[in-house]
């Protein structure tokens, strides 16, 4: 690891959001971000997929990409090791779970997710999200709204196509639960909703420690309201060029990138980190 910047030469950790910052538009990982991945991995850097994701879907992008990594999975409530052995685990309080999914009980137009242990529980069926995960083989189970499940939920998450319908959910969630539960937006059509204290930047923390470092010695990057953390926690958070408004006020100071249809994080690690 030479030859860096001087101001990256401390970076032994790179970790990276996935949709809308790693993979390509069509959510999968391009053939030249690959190759940087298994370049990364051959000069000795750790590498961390950090996601909204479920662990399940997200182990065969992994695959894909042909490189061990670590997994910060349903934006922190899960971390995974290079061995899929689980490290960390945060579920949601039992006694929250149908009430927030009661929220949107006279709510058809919006789809209610859950992630409940190895699951993907969805409150109605929808073709765009088996089209979604199509290639990683991951479905849903339809769960019934008026009993949804409460054990071992590592997140709860809502998406409609209208930005400013679930601003309005985000405030009478943070006014309801707001002192045990974390809310965030992973993109403009998605709400996501997570213990107290569960984050992307508090696990990649976790896992830099357990890799004998710190966040001193970790990039990352990411484009959504549940990376800001991450991205202002590691010692470099770069931001994508594509990220809503408001991540961008949220990190004033941090380095804007270009575009995932771009492969611009793989672009910046092969201009920056690599040999």
């Amino acid at each position: 690891m030479t030859s860096l910047t001087p101001n990256l030469e401390n970076i032994c950790i790179v970790a990276s959001d996935l949709d809308g910052t790693l993979l390509a538009p069509d959510h999968k990982l391009s053939a030249y971000t690959k190759q940087i991945l298994k370049q990364l991995h051959a000069q000795g850097f750790h590498f961390i997929f950090a996601t909204g994701r479920h662990h399940v879907d997200v182990a065969s992008i992994r695959e894909t990409a042909g490189i061990p990594a670590h997994m910060i999975t349903s934006n922190g409530a899960r971390v995974h090791d290079l061995n899929d052995a689980l490290m960390y685990s945060k579920d949601v309080d039992a006694d929250l779970i149908q009430p927030i999914v009661d929220l949107f009980e006279n709510d058809a137009d919006t789809v209610v997710h859950i992630y409940k242990d190895d699951q993907w529980m969805i409150n109605q069926e929808t073709d765009y999200f088996k089209q979604f995960h199509k290639d990683s083989g991951y479905s849903y189970k339809v769960f019934e709204q008026q009993a949804a499940p409460t054990q071992g939920i590592a997140k709860l998450f809502f998406t409609h196509n209208d930005h400013d319908h679930l601003v309005d959910y985000e405030t009478q969630l943070n006014q309801r639960f707001g002192a045990r539960i974390e809310v965030a937006f992973s993109t403009p059509q998605c709400l996501e909703v997570m213990a107290s204290g569960v984050s992307k930047g508090e696990a990649l923390k976790a896992v830099a420690q357990s890799l004998g470092y710190s966040l001193d010695n970790c990039i990352a990057f990411g484009d959504g309201m549940n990376d800001v953390e991450m991205l202002s926690m590691a010692k470099h958070g770069k931001v994508m060029q594509t990220s809503h408004p408001k991540v961008k006020q949220a990190l004033p100071v941090n380095e804007v990138i270009g575009s995932h249809a771009d492969d611009a994080v793989a672009h910046y690690l092969a201009d920056h980190l690599l040999n």
